[in-house]
């Protein structure tokens, strides 16, 4: 369909007005934001059940995860989150570049994120505590003593077992694996949805420095902010199940 030359130059031909433009954008992003969390609600159903099959195993298993890294990840972010917020912020009220600050900010912490996961795989890797046929860790033949104030007060890495003091309870991983496979399986997903957020936000901020996006047109931007938001709350429920609950 053909336009007259008083409409917008961002208002595509298949459409006949901004409104109906704008709304279909925002209608296809929930559409896929629905088959989002299809997906991974049906890998957090499959973490429950095996979890009820295996309650000591996930325990033990999930001590093997630091805890650290996990809430770093976390704080960084809930901080892109923030930051992505106000970039759409920022557009609204004309500010481009403060807009395009708050975009770089959001890729440094998505940099961020990638790189603290990347270091903990590769530990994992380098300890043998990988999915499925490729577990092969066995931990050190000495008894390590953890200063952990809150529960666990010695952990036997041998024989994947570990000692609960509060609870006088020794719990035995059997088919560590399992808990893994789930763990990069969730994580790794979710890491994919990170790298692509980061090529969405580059590419926002690429049509930002051209004048793409402005304070009339900024649905590419929206829709993008509402995908990272997916992201950060998938991640706020990954950290307790694997980091904290196990």
């Amino acid at each position: 369909m053909s336009h007259d030359k008083s409409s917008p130059d961002f208002l595509y031909h298949h459409f006949y007005d901004v409104d109906q433009q704008y709304e279909t954008s925002k209608l296809g992003m929930w559409a896929f934001i629905l088959t989002e969390i299809l997906t991974f609600g049906a890998l957090f159903v499959a973490y429950t059940i095996y979890r009820a099959w295996n309650p000591d195993m996930f325990i033990g298993a999930n001590l093997l995860l630091d805890v650290n890294k996990g809430l770093l990840n976390t704080i960084v972010l809930i901080g892109s989150s923030l930051t992505m917020a106000l970039a759409i912020w920022a557009i609204q009220l004309k500010k481009k570049k403060l807009s395009l600050i708050m975009l770089f900010i959001t890729l440094i912490c998505a940099a961020m994120f990638l790189g603290i996961k990347y270091l903990e795989y590769e530990h994992k890797f380098h300890l043998g505590q990988l999915p499925g046929e490729y577990y092969s860790y066995m931990g050190p033949e000495v008894v390590q003593e953890i200063h952990d104030q809150e529960k666990i007060d010695y952990y036997i890495e041998t024989n994947n077992t570990f000692f609960d003091k509060e609870t006088n309870r020794l719990y035995t991983m059997n088919n560590p694996h399992i808990f893994f496979s789930i763990y990069f399986i969730m994580t790794g997903l979710h890491g994919l949805h990170v790298a692509i957020g980061m090529g969405l936000i580059a590419w926002l901020m690429v049509l930002t420095a051209r004048g793409k996006l402005h304070s009339r047109y900024y649905t590419h931007m929206e829709a993008v902010g509402i995908f990272w938001h997916l992201v950060d709350i998938i991640w706020i429920f990954l950290f307790p199940l694997f980091y904290l609950i196990g």
